[in-house]
């Protein structure tokens, strides 16, 4: 029932406008593949096309309005968090798991959701995930924070980390994360900055690259001001 969906979204959206919140850290949308899952219940379902038009009806009810086009003049000064980007199936070891998945199937299963919503729904920010893909930190990917959902999909929102996703030291790495594109590194821990700013020194790091960032939380303040 996507009117019934919407309506829910519409809810969680009044309640932020009420407590002052701006920016929800949800839909939960990864597929359903490990019945042990521990975040399981914040998921919607084992079909691609179901999480994607549940997390689209949820993104357009807390941002726009239970009934309201999904537009610029619309919007509500909130926004969501489309998580976790991607492949996020099971709790135990999340930080350290790496997926090995055919490109046909991370098209078509585990990244379908996110780029129906994408498209659908405008969200504000996206969180990627801890856990590696193909062996690299979804964080660090940028095929998977630029390529993907910026030029392919057309978002133009912030995509943020998961919390201390830099803290284990075979973890994500700061500046790469920059590099990346993924714009903000959650909580932000001392270490972060003094990497970030090392790299920029010694090269590996472009201030085109971190202005990149910078402009797309800019951006992001704007919009839920």
């Amino acid at each position: 029932d996507k009117d019934l969906i919407r309506q829910m979204g519409a809810s969680v959206g009044d309640e932020m406008l009420e407590i002052g919140s701006t920016l929800w850290l949800a839909p939960g949308m990864n597929i359903h593949r490990n019945p042990l899952c521990g975040r399981g219940f914040e998921y919607y379902s084992e079909d691609p096309v179901v999480t994607g038009e549940t997390a689209s009806n949820i993104t357009m009810g807390v941002q726009y309005g239970a009934e309201a086009e999904p537009t610029e003049e619309n919007y509500r000064g909130i926004g969501v968090t489309l998580k976790h980007y991607y492949g996020n199936q099971q709790e135990t070891f999340r930080q350290f798991t790496n997926n090995n998945i055919t490109e046909r199937a991370v098209r078509e299963i585990y990244l379908k959701a996110f780029q129906m919503t994408v498209e659908n729904a405008k969200p504000a920010a996206i969180m990627t995930s801890y856990n590696l893909n193909q062996g690299v930190p979804a964080a660090d990917d940028y095929d998977l924070c630029t390529v993907i959902p910026r030029e392919e999909w057309g978002f133009d929102g912030v995509i943020m980390s998961d919390w201390n996703t830099t803290v284990p030291e075979d973890g994500s790495i700061p500046w790469v994360c920059v590099a990346a594109g993924n714009d903000i590194i959650m909580p932000g821990n001392p270490d972060d900055d003094k990497n970030i700013r090392d790299a920029y020194k010694e090269g590996k790091l472009t201030e085109k690259e971190i202005r990149l960032c910078a402009d797309r939380i800019l951006k992001l303040i704007r919009r839920l001001s």
